[in-house]
């Protein structure tokens, strides 16, 4: 038992995908005593300290296939040995979700986001915790089990024809369109109160919080004209939820901004009342961008159109191909990216475009409005091929060969942009708009309907020995959409977040919570049973 915990805390340190969620009372989690939940030795990946083939020093990993090695689930809960206090008014659930198994049979999937979704519950009471983990009874999951192979492609694995059809019935079936998947490996959701596992097809499932028991599959397409949605929808404080998804047809793509309304008419009520608030179309209809979030504020949603595109003949024909879906993502180092806003109020796309250079972003930290301008702050980096650099066969490597992999892949840094929003024909062209005080930050007026910006790096160079920083958070009940002060990410000195970073904008210091070298130093890892 204890070796399974432990094997997940490391698989669930998903790339992208991994999520948090607790209940606790209004008191900051900031105040939160040094806490770990110890076990004897440390598993691996094993880390050591060298310089890398461009001559930095990192912490390098020696291994981190224990990143990506199937773990069994735990349905009941088992006691954990706590190092440390835990606060007594720390209590509720915090919920994890992520893959867990990597094949059936003799497959194995290729991608590290393919893996089968594994949701986590952690629950915490007067100081003690307790574990517990279930996997998703999706379709994909159900399927794969009961034919004991990969009969459901995924974003990095495309499905093998079946065996038992004929030369002829399988080379027809190269010819069906691929499936989407219901893997909800990505976040935990919440909409009109009841909570759901969610990736970025059209499909969720609702789960149980207490059992992690699946419960119904939601289909977004039922109740608005989309083909997918994204796994980090934003919350105003009434409830109403804001999501974004794409929609396909004759005439190219569509982002459309939708909006779920709070209550529920009856305890069967999911998605209904879900309205698109509007539609923008790409600059590339069949060629659209992909994008994992977007950000909003108080007033707008801002959806960024990043130079990482989809190749939608690509993606649709990856089955007759013999490709993968992720075949069809690439860079585009020529295409600038665009920042939309959209008024929340009355669903008008903004006319003006705010052009910055090619960037790529999976994950925002905030946006407010303040003196006529909107904030957007985000984690973005100037290559946008890491996303294919997540193979199995990548993770699996070591040493030099691991290290490799990593000094090919571009860098994640908080970055602040600063948008005017009262562009018209008479607004000055050519020059800075950009007035706040102490804010390196630029938008330039080309015309009346594009400005062009620059960002504000929101670090100092002291981050740059932590590897940039990724999964960006906030306080989000007390400070999204608002101005405000800290928050807090991943350092990555490798393909992995290895620190626990905490950033004050105020100076922009940074702090140092936890790092590698602390867990090796204490010879612990996160969690043990007892």
């Amino acid at each position: 038992m204890s070796a399974s915990i432990l094997k997940f805390l490391h698989t669930n340190m998903k790339a992208h995908h991994a999520c948090l969620l607790i209940w606790r009372p209004a008191r900051a989690l900031s105040s939160v005593s040094p806490c770990v939940m110890s076990h004897a030795k440390p598993p691996s990946p094993v880390s050591i300290n060298k310089q890398n083939t461009c001559g930095k020093e990192v912490w390098g990993l020696q291994c981190i296939e224990p990143l990506v090695r199937s773990v069994e689930e735990n349905p009941e809960p088992v006691p954990t040995t706590v190092k440390g206090t835990i606060p007594a008014w720390v209590r509720g659930s915090l919920l994890r979700n992520g893959p867990g198994k990597f094949e059936f049979g003799n497959q194995h999937f290729n991608h590290w986001f393919d893996g089968m979704a594994l949701m986590h519950r952690f629950q915490i009471t007067n100081g003690h915790v307790t574990y517990s983990s279930r996997f998703l009874r999706s379709d994909s999951y159900n399927s794969n089990s009961e034919m004991n192979r990969i009969v459901s492609s995924e974003f990095g694995t495309l499905a093998l024809p079946d065996p038992c059809k004929n030369l002829f019935q399988r080379f027809l079936s190269r010819f069906e369109m691929t499936k989407p998947t219901d893997n909800a490996n990505v976040n935990f959701v919440k909409y009109k109160g009841d909570y759901y596992v969610s990736t970025e097809t059209n499909f969720m499932h609702k789960v149980d919080l207490e059992t992690l028991q699946t419960k119904e599959k939601v289909n977004w397409s039922n109740f608005v004209a989309v083909n997918g949605a994204t796994a980090h929808p934003h919350v105003d404080p009434d409830g109403t939820v804001y999501n974004m998804g794409n929609s396909y047809d004759r005439k190219g793509t569509s982002y459309n901004i939708i909006r779920v309304p709070p209550g529920q008419d009856s305890p069967s009520d999911t998605l209904h009342g879900a309205k698109l608030l509007c539609s923008i179309t790409p600059v590339h209809k069949n060629r659209p961008s992909y994008y994992h979030s977007f950000a909003m504020s108080k007033n707008y949603v801002v959806f960024i159109e990043q130079s990482v595109k989809m190749d939608l003949f690509k993606i649709m024909t990856c089955k007759m191909r013999g490709k993968n879906i992720s075949d069809g993502i690439y860079w585009d180092p020529n295409q600038e990216t665009l920042f939309h806003l959209v008024d929340k109020h009355t669903g008008k796309v903004s006319p003006v475009k705010y052009h910055t250079r090619a960037l790529a972003t999976f994950h925002q930290i905030n946006a407010f409005e303040q003196d006529d301008f909107l904030i957007v702050d985000m984690c973005c980096s100037d290559d946008g091929q890491a996303i294919n650099n997540y193979s199995i066969q990548n993770l699996r490597k070591s040493g030099e060969d691991l290290d490799k992999v990593y000094n090919s892949m571009s860098s994640n840094f908080p970055r602040r942009f600063v948008l005017p929003l009262n562009i018209t024909s008479k607004t000055p062209q050519g020059q800075n708009l950009n007035t706040r005080s102490n804010s390196s930050a630029t938008a330039v007026c080309l015309n009346k309907h594009e400005v062009f910006c620059t960002f504000e790096d929101l670090h100092g160079d002291d981050l740059l020995d932590y590897g940039g920083m990724e999964f960006p958070q906030i306080h989000y009940d007390r400070c999204n959409t608002r101005p405000y002060r800290y928050f807090y990410g991943c350092g990555f000195r490798h393909l992995v977040g290895d620190s626990l970073i905490k950033m004050d904008l105020e100076g922009k210091k940074l702090k140092v919570l936890k790092t590698s070298v602390d867990v090796n130093e204490q010879q612990s890892s996160m969690i043990s049973t007892n």
